[in-house]
């Protein structure tokens, strides 16, 4: 028997307009948004996360934005927890709700659920991070590709929190993270339809090209000025901070730290897509295409 309730997930590359297209969605059937973005959960990282701004926020509620501080830990668990208790209490009061973001393992974790996760010998987590501060993100890298490279093709190589998770899953217990990743789906109390946005590559690394150049403008490099005392933290070892905190530190002039910026983050969106193409339950759209996936939900919803 089909649920009452739907949630309607938005995913795609960054810098492909979703957060316009959920506001969008959001204001027609008069709902409220999830973001599944795991950098936007942070206050302290406004301009590098492309977060919405002020009149966004306004015109749609969020759930998600600047929730927690980039001190906080913030699993994929957690989020699935969450998640599904403040899905519970918009269904409360809509038929609809709307989830947006491009962090494919936070939108799985809300529309699959997670498996149990084992238990992690400490000893090499604190040997990792060792080797991550000595030896730097590179070294654990390498490592990674080697033992899984099913996990190391998913997921943001320049995070360190997710690297060492995959090297510390397979230290431990021989098996390698990528197997273990929602080799089940959990049954939601609710009907999901997925929607992708994407366009011509060309068109999309302009956009991210543009998007970058506008958030210097906006300011980066005085934010990731004001989180050197944070710099530690996993949400900072990020596309848009690291490359700056190079620039800071001397490393890099701020010329080729853009570029580093704009380059990185084509080869984030590449793993996006690559990620999100793997579930044939996406239907895909243009960022401009409002009236055809307004249809597209009307038409599915009427069809539950």
């Amino acid at each position: 028997m089909p649920h009452p309730k739907t949630l309607i997930s938005i995913v795609g590359p960054t810098a492909i307009g979703k957060t316009a297209m959920a506001i969008q969605l959001a204001q027609y059937f008069g709902t409220e948004i999830i973001s599944a973005d795991s950098r936007q959960f942070f206050k302290e990282m406004e301009i590098g996360t492309a977060k919405p701004d002020a009149t966004e926020l306004a015109a749609a509620k969020h759930h998600f934005i600047n929730s927690h501080a980039v001190s906080q830990l913030f699993s994929t668990g957690d989020f699935e927890v969450e998640g599904l208790k403040i899905l519970e209490e918009i269904f409360q009061n809509h038929d609809l709700a709307i989830m947006v973001g491009g962090s494919g393992l936070y939108v799985n974790a809300l529309i699959n659920g997670l498996d149990e996760m084992p238990d992690i010998d400490l000893a090499i987590r604190e040997r990792l991070n060792k080797q991550f501060e000595e030896e730097g993100l590179s070294s654990i890298q390498k490592q990674l590709a080697t033992l899984d490279p099913e996990y190391f093709a998913k997921v943001d190589q320049q995070n360190p929190q997710r690297m060492i998770r995959g090297l510390e899953v397979f230290l431990s217990t021989g098996r390698k993270l990528s197997s273990m990743l929602s080799a089940t789906k959990k049954e939601r109390p609710f009907n999901i339809i997925k929607i992708g946005l994407n366009t011509d590559r060309a068109v999309l690394y302009d956009r991210i090209n543009r998007r970058v150049d506008q958030m210097i403008a906006d300011g980066l490099v005085d934010e990731v000025k004001s989180l050197i005392p944070f710099k530690k933290y996993n949400a900072l070892n990020t596309v848009g901070y690291s490359e700056l905190f190079d620039y800071l530190d001397g490393k890099l002039s701020l010329v080729d730290a853009v570029a580093s910026i704009k380059q990185n983050t084509r080869r984030f969106a590449k793993r996006q897509l690559t990620w999100f193409r793997r579930d044939d339950e996406l239907t895909w759209f243009e960022p401009y295409q409002s009236a055809e996936i307004i249809n597209f939900i009307e038409d599915k919803i009427t069809d539950k």
